[in-house]
């Protein structure tokens, strides 16, 4: 059963909502959604790596919380509410050097004035790189 509020939700309906952001700046695609999942992909280069040449851990994050935010925004009426990061945390498992890190946001919870989101990060080897939370607060429109 689809967690989206416009069931029939595209890929192609989603991919421009990160447009003049930092997600665009630092190369957060977009790549799949199913039926309560979203999932993107970061790259590993200049504009995400750390001095000794790794995935920096705040990319990790960043990548976890655009992918938990756009999941809540298309999951929510988006005349009547607008969604907000509430808090985030990381455990980073081990080291990418190249290549890109994908992503996967699920939801564990979504309730009427929050949502919580496990975002699992894995590298081209499908080995675990980050495993984050994220709760997404849902705020009432003025």
């Amino acid at each position: 059963m689809s967690i989206w509020f416009n069931k029939s939700l595209q890929l192609e309906e989603i991919k421009g909502i990160s447009k003049d952001t930092m997600a665009e700046y630092i190369g957060i695609e977009l790549i799949e959604i199913g039926e309560n999942y979203i999932k993107g992909r970061i790259p590993v280069d200049h504009r995400t790596q750390q001095p000794y040449g790794l995935l920096h851990g705040g990319a990790s994050v960043a990548l976890a919380e655009t992918l938990g935010s756009i999941a809540s925004a298309f999951i929510i009426d988006q005349s009547k509410f607008f969604c907000v990061g509430l808090e985030i945390n990381a455990n980073h498992i081990r080291s990418a050097k190249q290549g890109f890190v994908y992503g996967t946001a699920s939801s564990l919870h979504i309730g009427r004035t929050t949502h919580v989101w496990d975002i699992k990060i894995h590298d081209e080897h499908e080995k675990l790189v980050c495993v984050s939370r994220l709760t997404v607060a849902i705020i009432a429109k003025p």
